[in-house]
């Protein structure tokens, strides 16, 4: 009989639950301007048939990166998306010869996670906040 009650807390909690984070989830909107700590800046739209798919378009490019060839894609868009589920999308980042697999995460209003890899083995993952 405990188990029971336990169980029907734990699913009841849950069902009020669920619709604040489904609610929470669809609130999110990337669209603005996201910079990483070291100050290299994207700006996020949707984009494509029906507006699910994510863009970026490189702003600024600080650090390591900064490079002759890679700062020629600065204010040029770098990467499409498809939605892969609720504020997550997955697609390519690419520069001159060089691209990565990326997932794309906005993990609150203000916040969003790109996680780059190549050959599905060297990944890094950046975080940028809306500037």
């Amino acid at each position: 009989m405990h188990i029971l009650k336990t169980t029907f807390a734990i699913a009841a909690l849950c069902a009020t639950a669920m619709p604040a984070f489904a609610q929470d989830a669809a609130a999110f909107d990337p669209n603005g301007t996201f910079v990483d700590k070291f100050g290299t800046s994207f700006t996020f739209s949707l984009c494509g048939d029906g507006g699910a798919d994510l863009c970026g378009t490189l702003n600024t490019l600080e650090g390591k990166s900064a490079t002759e060839e890679n700062l020629a894609f600065v204010g040029k868009q770098v990467m499409q998306a498809k939605a892969s589920g609720p504020n997550e999308w997955k697609g390519a980042l690419s520069a001159g010869g060089i691209s990565a697999d990326a997932t794309v995460t906005q993990t609150s209003a203000d916040t969003i996670d790109i996680q780059g890899c190549r050959a599905a083995i060297l990944c890094q993952t950046l975080t940028y906040t809306r500037s």
